[in-house]
């Protein structure tokens, strides 16, 4: 990367962040989570719009965490690669074309393509804001990131406040393609703080450029595309019908992986990831703690919209307590070492949330939907702190991006199950006792999630300052 002369120093003198980098890095991170909350107060409005049932418009909850499953782990290998600068730039501008595409959409298959390009838009935000953390750590010697780690979480954790009122304030004010045409100023602000802010890579020659570029594993990443396309589209429609989707994955999947034990240069490098075990299991947690999170975001707030009664501002003001309890949590939580104290406290927030849940009817005192708002907060916080921290610490440092891209795929598959679930539950309506089914999904996704935390003694060894002599397994 270029030099830079705009730091920061701390107490000591020592250079410290390059404060430049920080504004993109937190815009281009919150594009997605933004992305997500917003639509959960639109999916009623737009199906009334086009006469489409829950179970159709779930596939714009799908569609955009399909794209950004398949997408966040190779634009996060191509980061690794070649730098975040050039796709950063080039994604986030996808973000506009999709903002475009949604405001002008005539029917639900249009604006359903429009979440693609959202998914695949927001890629590389999150993958390219912990490149940069790992390389500024490199530059100034400063490995232990803590303090910004935390404010990436609290950043996300604000927009998702920020979200569900917007949209409900723009569909107060525009309708519910307001939601879309808010992307086209978000990437405009995107992609110029990103060309003038990001470091720019060093120009090479031709050789250099064909060492760099034999790094692409082309064939990997199809093959990997293959095996999770048709995963996904079986978990978003779970039916006899499809039994040839996960037969296509399984094939996929093997050929997958003969191809990188083979390979010189590997997307995915599965004999490291194989040897790291307290990664596949923090991978695992965020696969069931996404499950938990999505379906109360999605499924929770259709029900106060259909059979409570709540208009979408309302709706996504019952959201908010969650959020600002998760922003308080996660700068709390932030300021103490160590992971398992965090996950375990999620995990039982989890688990008192989902049991609040199968006690509430459309009868309940409002003030019991804010409460179990308040107690989802908790591993709303908790959680995608501790999840962050993991994968940065446990993770090759010449995978920070793949790998930051492989915990949000897991993140996704975990909501392509609660979008699967949701609209199993809910069927063509979203009453009660479809959210109480839906409850119980979320349950046992809870309790395998505090099983996976306790069975898991790497994380009584893994702290969240790298200074530490035994902070993996």
């Amino acid at each position: 990367m270029t030099d830079r002369t705009t730091v920061t120093r701390d107490a000591t003198g020592t250079a410290g962040i390059d404060r430049r980098l920080i504004p993109p890095m937190m815009l281009g991170s919150v594009l997605n989570p933004i992305n997500s909350t917003v639509i959960a107060v639109a999916l009623v409005p737009i199906g009334a719009a086009f006469g489409a049932p829950p179970a159709q418009t779930a596939w714009l909850v799908s569609a955009l965490y399909l794209a950004t499953a398949l997408g966040q782990p190779i634009v996060g290998r191509l980061i690794d690669i070649f730098g975040p600068r050039r796709l950063f730039l080039v994604s986030t501008s996808l973000v506009g074309v999709a903002g475009v595409v949604g405001t002008l959409a005539p029917n639900l298959a249009v604006l359903i393509g429009a979440r693609v390009l959202l998914g695949f838009g927001t890629c590389a935000g999150y993958p390219a804001a912990m490149a940069l953390l790992r390389s500024e750590a490199e530059r100034t010697g400063e490995d232990s990131p803590a303090g910004l780690l935390t404010a990436l979480a609290v950043a996300n954790q604000t927009i998702a406040v920020i979200g569900p009122l917007l949209g409900g304030l723009l569909i107060g004010l525009g309708g519910w393609r307001s939601t879309f045409a808010l992307n086209i100023p978000l990437a405009v602000v995107a992609v110029t703080l990103g060309a003038l802010r990001l470091p720019k890579q060093p120009r090479t020659d031709a050789t250099a450029r064909g060492r760099v570029t034999a790094q692409i594993d082309l064939p990997g990443m199809a093959l990997f595309a293959a095996m999770l396309f048709s995963l996904l589209l079986f978990l978003m429609n779970l039916h006899a019908s499809t039994w040839y989707l996960p037969v296509i994955a399984v094939a996929a999947g093997a050929a997958f992986a003969v191809r990188e034990l083979r390979a010189a240069t590997p997307f995915i490098d599965l004999r490291v990831l194989s040897g790291n075990a307290p990664l596949l299991a923090t991978y695992g947690r965020a696969l069931v703690a996404y499950v938990v999170s999505y379906a109360f975001l999605y499924g929770f707030t259709q029900w106060t919209e259909e059979s409570y009664g709540l208009d979408p501002f309302h709706a996504g003001l019952v959201q908010i307590p969650m959020f600002l309890v998760g922003i308080g949590v996660s700068v709390v939580a932030g300021r103490r070492r160590g992971v398992l104290g965090k996950l375990l406290l999620g995990g039982t927030g989890q688990i008192v949330a989902c049991a609040l849940m199968l006690t509430l009817t459309a009868d309940s005192p409002l003030w019991t939907l804010l409460l179990l708002a308040v107690i989802f907060g908790v591993p709303q916080g908790s959680n995608n702190l501790a999840l962050q921290n993991s994968v940065y610490f446990q993770s090759d440092p010449e995978r920070t991006a793949s790998s930051a891209g492989l915990l949000r795929t897991f993140a996704y598959l975990g909501s392509m199950v609660a979008s699967s679930a949701t609209a199993a539950s809910f069927g063509q309506h979203a009453g009660t006792s479809g959210m109480h089914h839906l409850a119980w999904i979320m349950l046992g996704a809870g309790v395998l999630y505090l099983l996976i935390t306790v069975l898991d003694g790497s994380l009584r060894r893994l702290t969240a300052d790298p200074a530490e002599p035994a902070r993996t397994a």
